[in-house]
């Protein structure tokens, strides 16, 4: 199509083969948009579109990712409120028959359902790094580190040492939002499959994340990465 669908804190370039999502830097733009930046979304990685009625005279552009589709969504597991989906298009009311000839046009080419056999998406480009509440993670590409933190690791943690995980080790990522109860990134491992984990503040290969420690717009890229 070739096309631009200007809204709130993004704009959408509709391509032949792929949507372009190009977020805003503002200071009202939700910090994980702007840690995100831009993203190409092939419209093989989406099987649905919507268009419903907002809040305060808007409309929203809804896209729906495949399953295992993008590594981000993946990660985020459901747990991403309304207003920081990244595949939500917000616009003025007035804009709502222009939103809805382009979910017509995108309905049209969306061809593909189901789970994706793999990730269609690209994830977030290392290095990446946050702090945590018990220490602070890193990634390069091929391997994860968790330096401890004096003021905020347990015992447990400490005794174990920082850690060294080489990602080609690991099955998995779990990542608990820090915006709810006991929120953490976890590194999933072999050997861990089917055991009850342990506490995340106990657990070597897991970081805690606490009130200003592993913010959503640093963790989360940072889980999808390492996914």
């Amino acid at each position: 199509m070739g096309d631009v669908l200007a809204g709130f804190h993004a704009v959408w370039e509709f391509e032949s083969d792929s949507v372009l999502i190009r977020y805003e830097r503002g200071i009202r733009t939700p910090k994980l948009f702007q840690a995100l930046g831009e993203r190409r979304v092939p419209l093989a990685a989406l099987e649905g579109v919507t268009l419903t009625r907002g809040r305060r005279g808007t409309v929203a552009l809804q896209l729906q990712p495949r399953a295992g589709a993008d590594p981000l969504m993946e990660a985020a597991a459901g747990q991403l409120p309304e207003d920081t989906d990244p595949y939500r298009l917000v616009l003025p009311a007035e804009r709502e028959t222009l939103a809805e000839y382009y979910a017509d046009e995108l309905k049209v080419l969306l061809t593909e359902s189901g789970p994706a056999d793999g990730y269609l998406v690209a994830a977030p480009e290392p290095p990446l790094q946050f702090k945590a509440y018990d220490g602070k993670a890193s990634f390069d590409g091929t391997s994860v580190r968790f330096r401890w933190s004096w003021t905020g690791a347990s015992s447990a943690k400490w005794k174990a040492g920082d850690q060294k995980f080489a990602v080609s080790e690991l099955t998995g990522v779990e990542w608990r939002s820090p915006e709810v109860f006991e929120g953490h990134l976890r590194l999933l491992r072999p050997e861990s499959a089917g055991a009850a984990p342990a506490q995340a503040d106990q657990d070597p290969a897991a970081v805690v994340f606490g009130l200003g420690y592993g913010p959503v717009h640093e963790s989360l890229p940072f889980a999808a990465a390492v996914l």
